[in-house]
């Protein structure tokens, strides 16, 4: 039982990790741009696993042996959707508020099953569908308390769930062909470079800043990229996309709880609502039915 499930807690870790680091986030970049912020911490995260990789050595897993070319494919194809995802929301973050563009970075739980029927023509389960409505729910409960109004930066911000949503529906199609750390490594490393290339030519970094966000540095380089991306992936090996885009989404609950306990940030009632309903979306998609094929949901080539 235990290990049937410890993807599922793979994938609650990333979500605590990821979720407390919008608190480190929010001071990290008072003093350092986007792009700059998001090559030095893919870049460290990228370092953070050399050692695990060196001590693992080759892989005499069958299952995980795959060519350098394989690997070098799928690491820039999943490091380019990471950097197109986190630099759409930090751009977007700059003219829009943090709960609501938490609320529709999250909006991948929802994207996520439709993009899956649509590409690669899967069966949802019913449930899943249910679990990531109600989800979804319990993200506007918790992170919109303003007036909801759509402006160019929701835009930036709605177009990095899609890319989010993409890296997901792709880790599940290569996670179990490679080895986790060595994936994550080389999409760390692809984020990294183009990161930094872009802040080169559009921003200005001096040592300074850089030094004075060491810490959301540190925090978001060995833990959120480091220890967070890299739980993710070993977390898909063992959980279909959809219930897997759910329980990534509790990095809401716990930006909420990291707020409170790092900020001093007060829940209100309505989030907490919003967090009740997150947990039950994500109880709602792991329950177990007997279905029927009628049950699933499919597209119908026939036309």
């Amino acid at each position: 039982m235990i290990k049937k499930y410890k993807y599922h807690m793979f994938l609650i870790l990333a979500a605590l990790i990821w979720g407390f680091a919008f608190a480190f986030q929010r001071v990290g970049m008072k003093y350092i741009e986007p792009f700059a912020y998001n090559g030095i911490r893919f870049g460290l995260g990228a370092i953070s696993l050399l050692p695990m990789i060196i001590f693992q050595g080759k892989s005499t897993n069958k299952e995980k042996v795959a060519s350098r070319s394989t690997y070098l494919i799928y690491g820039i194809i999943a490091g380019i959707l990471i950097f197109a995802g986190s630099s759409f929301q930090q751009v977007g973050l700059i003219n829009t508020e943090a709960g609501k563009a938490g609320f529709i970075t999250d909006l991948y739980i929802v994207i996520v099953p439709i993009m899956g029927i649509a590409i690669s023509k899967s069966k949802i389960k019913i449930n899943s569908i249910m679990g990531a409505l109600v989800a979804a729910v319990g993200l506007y409960f918790l992170c919109v308390n303003k007036k909801f109004s759509v402006s160019q930066s929701d835009f930036l911000v709605f177009a990095s769930a899609f890319f989010f949503a993409l890296h997901i529906l792709f880790i599940d199609y290569v996670s179990k062909k490679v080895d986790s750390l060595k994936l994550a490594f080389l999409q760390y490393f692809t984020c990294s470079f183009v990161s930094i290339i872009i802040s080169l030519i559009t921003e200005r970094v001096n040592a300074q800043n850089i030094l004075s966000s060491s810490v959301p540095i540190i925090y978001g380089g060995v833990f959120s990229v480091g220890i967070a991306y890299t739980l993710q992936i070993m977390g898909q090996k063992g959980v279909e996309p959809t219930s897997a885009s759910i329980i990534l989404s509790l990095e809401s609950v716990f930006a909420a709880v990291g707020g409170f306990l790092i900020l001093d940030e007060r829940l209100e009632e309505k989030a907490a609502v919003g967090c009740i309903l997150m947990f039950l979306g994500i109880i709602i998609s792991q329950i177990k039915i007997n279905y029927t094929d009628e049950s699933k949901i499919t597209i119908n080539d026939n036309k």
